[in-house]
């Protein structure tokens, strides 16, 4: 007798351990392409209708010191997913369709770690971390950590309205009939129903292609900003909207599911804003960098403060607002703790856990901030800010100008580039980077300069030649 109770308490305890509903949280990482930090309405935009995105930040946090990985796209996304300095990893420049360059999968993405640890993964919209998509030769979507995938390499092609180049774990989709913000919203929307295993709790990313070129928008929109004087001022504010409005159907999605409780979101943008007519087809680029000095590609703070948005409900309290200096390289180390997961030991992580300024504290980060980009427009394409301080180093790359896309010779250049001038300045009191004090503070100088030519060395040294690895 004692013997069957005992085996009814054993089974009965395995199969409440077998039922046990998996309590971490849900995570949610949306990615905007060119979004400027001027461009929402929560970021002082007057025009541009975004009431969504209002919302959130009401909902939840508005950060106002929220930095991208790198001032371009491949770059910037690339931080984000393995939480490393671009560069470290050879992800120098945006990757043109079937360039060399690529996240190796030697590196370590957030997807694969939540993945191995039981969440359902899910990408949706673009990618833009290897240049020979949907193909063996690279890591596709699939192979870095993500159980489903509806994908572009890069832009929505030809344009974001009907565009044709989404490719679904594997299969081209074929022509998406509507605009390519709504069309990633129904996939993501969908795989939150239907796509995923409700038993696992989930991370998605979710990556726009708004507001980059070539931007179409909805006629309707677009009728909101008769009054715009410039070309293409109203497709590019329709354009956001549009963006917006998609934003607002995931959390309906996210509520409807009574999911909306036990999900992290964090909503941001991959870079600052394109610079009108800076090619051809720029002719629609109308993004705002707000108070900000410089644009996409540049070094200063236009191309790399971006908006950012957190909500976790019941863990931060709705309406505020924090100055504390967050990065897209601290996604990784950030998931990871809230989902209790062990980051990688094995290699160098350039980014730090936020997960405690969700509460006001400080992120607890063992080396300041550090940006590079080897094709930044102008000398300067090194900073690194410590504390209220930024120091910006032009560099000599040995040749007039690295100009065009990537190319594999280009590494050695970038790798053995010498740091040359230097800025310095004080962000807390001169936010557009207009007072260089370089000259009135070596002492800050000569402290931020060691510091900067320690990293800028242990980065480039372990930056791969991709004149020597191919593959």
């Amino acid at each position: 007798m004692r013997i069957f109770a005992l085996a009814l308490a054993i089974a009965a305890a395995l199969a409440t351990s077998a039922f046990a509903k998996d309590d971490r949280p849900n995570l949610m990482v949306i990615l905007c392409d060119d979004l400027g930090y001027g461009d929402l309405g929560c970021y002082g935009n007057k025009t541009i209708q975004t009431p969504n995105l209002n919302a959130l930040a009401k909902q939840g946090m508005r950060l106002t010191a929220c930095y991208s990985s790198a001032p371009v796209c491949s770059s910037s996304r690339a931080g984000l997913m393995t939480g490393r300095t671009p560069s470290r990893i050879g992800v120098y420049d945006w990757i043109p369709a079937g360039n060399v360059m690529h996240v190796r999968s030697s590196e370590k993405m957030v997807a694969s770690l939540l993945q191995e640890a039981g969440y359902d993964t899910c990408h949706v919209g673009k990618w833009h971390l290897n240049g020979k998509f949907n193909s063996d030769a690279q890591p596709q979507p699939g192979d870095q950590g993500f159980n489903h995938w509806f994908s572009t390499q890069n832009n929505a092609a030809p344009t974001h309205e009907n565009p044709n180049n989404f490719v679904r774990n594997g299969k081209p989709a074929g022509e998406q009939t509507g605009f390519s913000c709504q069309v990633v919203a129904d996939e993501a929307i969908e795989w939150l129903k239907n796509g995923r295993d409700a038993d696992k709790p989930f991370f998605a990313f979710v990556c726009f292609h708004e507001p980059h070129e070539p931007i179409a928008s909805p006629s309707e929109l677009v009728a909101h900003y008769g009054d715009a004087k410039k070309k293409g001022q109203a497709l590019y504010y329709a354009n956001v909207e549009n963006m917006d409005r998609a934003v607002g159907r995931l959390m309906k999605a996210l509520d409807d599911l009574k999911l909306a409780d036990d999900t992290f979101v964090f909503f941001t943008s991959d870079n600052g804003p394109e610079t009108l007519d800076r090619y051809p087809n720029a002719w629609r680029s109308h993004g705002s960098p707000g108070p900000l000095r410089g644009m996409k590609l540049h070094i200063y703070e236009g191309g790399i403060r971006v908006p950012g948005i957190v909500r976790f409900p019941g863990r931060i309290k709705p309406g505020i607002e924090s100055g504390e200096p967050i990065c897209g390289l601290d996604i990784l180390p950030t998931l990871c703790e809230l989902a209790g997961v062990a980051a990688p030991t094995d290699r160098t992580l350039d980014g730090a856990s936020f997960a405690k300024s969700l509460q006001g504290e400080k992120v607890d980060r063992p080396a300041p901030l550090f940006w590079h980009y080897y094709n930044a427009i102008g000398p300067a394409k090194v900073a690194m800010r410590d504390g209220d301080w930024k120091l910006v180093a032009h560099v000599d790359l040995g040749m007039k100008k690295a100009g065009g896309n990537f190319r594999p010779e280009l590494s050695q250049a970038i790798k053995q580039a010498k740091l040359s001038t230097l800025e310095l300045y004080n962000l807390a009191e001169d936010l557009a980077e207009t007072n260089d004090l370089a000259a009135e503070k070596p002492d800050v100088v000569a402290r931020m300069k060691k510091q900067l030519q320690a990293k800028y060395d242990a980065v480039l040294a372990e930056a791969p030649d991709w004149a020597t690895i191919g593959k």
